[in-house]
């Protein structure tokens, strides 16, 4: 299934939905206890998710077409947005880093989270704000150190992910922490969907690609990932307890703008396209 988060115009709720190709089945038009977000949908547990599928099949369905609508982020308010840097080893590789001995985990504000084709505000405090393209994680349940073994089955499903940074309130400002470089206002674009995991056959394995304006600036794969998603997940379970709705952005691939020679970063009019293989592609406009 492919859920979705949607509005019918600009003075209606937002929706619940499950996208089938163009159109998208607007999930309490056959039963008002869906709830009207996938936070809240996750919420109410396994449950739910077998009551979504039978609507799929049965009952009466409103219809939109893709095109009628206005696609937001796939899931927002959630607990915790959790990072993981350096985690492909050609990207360690362009940065000539050593490969880390555990995942590197740093956070986001949830509240930077912004829908697949909303504009990304260009932030005056930084002139280098940078881009990254990554596989992000929904996290299903609730979990406390969990085991490897069992580590997939706390995975909802996938979505696309672009974790912005600003470089030089990165590395020059703060003390070296990382928290405002990488979480101004619009800093993580999200979606345009979340795909649950039986759709994916293998997550290891699924390209991955950013452009802007057209121009082709990272072009990776999953299978480089150093930490692959059942080790994540179990490792940083061991220090918090991650929740129903939970975010994990997982690395990113060669080809971030601040490790070019010479660097380039994004500036206002810049269009920029990440897209994930079996996910599908959000597209961001920077503006002033």
């Amino acid at each position: 299934m492919r859920f979705i988060q949607f509005s019918c115009d600009a003075k209606t709720a937002s929706k619940l939905g499950i996208q089938y190709g163009n159109q998208v089945m607007d999930l309490s038009s056959g039963d008002a206890a869906f709830p009207n977000n996938l936070l809240d949908f996750l919420r109410g547990g396994e449950s739910m998710i077998e009551a979504a599928k039978r609507a799929m099949t049965t009952g009466k369905k409103t219809m939109y077409d893709l095109s009628e609508v206005t696609i937001k982020a796939p899931i927002t308010g959630q607990d915790k947005l959790v990072c993981v840097g350096m985690n492909y080893r050609d990207h360690c590789e362009e940065l000539n880093a050593p490969i880390p001995e555990e995942p590197v985990i740093f956070n986001k504000f949830p509240s930077t989270i912004i829908g697949p084709f909303d504009p990304i505000p260009f932030p005056s405090q930084s002139k280098a704000v940078d881009w990254e393209v990554e596989l992000a994680v929904v996290i299903a349940k609730k979990g406390k150190n969990i085991p490897v073994e069992s580590a997939m089955d706390y995975i909802f499903g996938y979505s696309v992910a672009h974790d912005i940074t600003a470089r030089d309130l990165l590395v020059n400002r703060n003390g070296g922490q990382w928290l405002l470089g990488k979480s101004m206002d619009g800093f993580c674009p999200l979606g345009p969907c979340v795909v649950t995991r039986d759709e994916i056959a293998d997550p290891h394995s699924l390209p991955l690609c950013l452009s802007i304006n057209g121009v082709v600036k990272q072009n990776g794969n999953t299978s480089k990932m150093i930490y692959r998603l059942d080790a994540i997940i179990s490792h940083i379970s061991r220090f918090f307890t991650l929740l129903p709705g939970d975010v994990i952005l997982t690395g990113t691939p060669p080809g971030v703008g601040h490790f070019r020679k010479p660097p380039e970063y994004l500036k206002v009019g810049d269009e920029v396209e990440c897209v994930i293989e079996g996910i599908g592609k959000i597209k961001n406009k920077v503006i002033g």
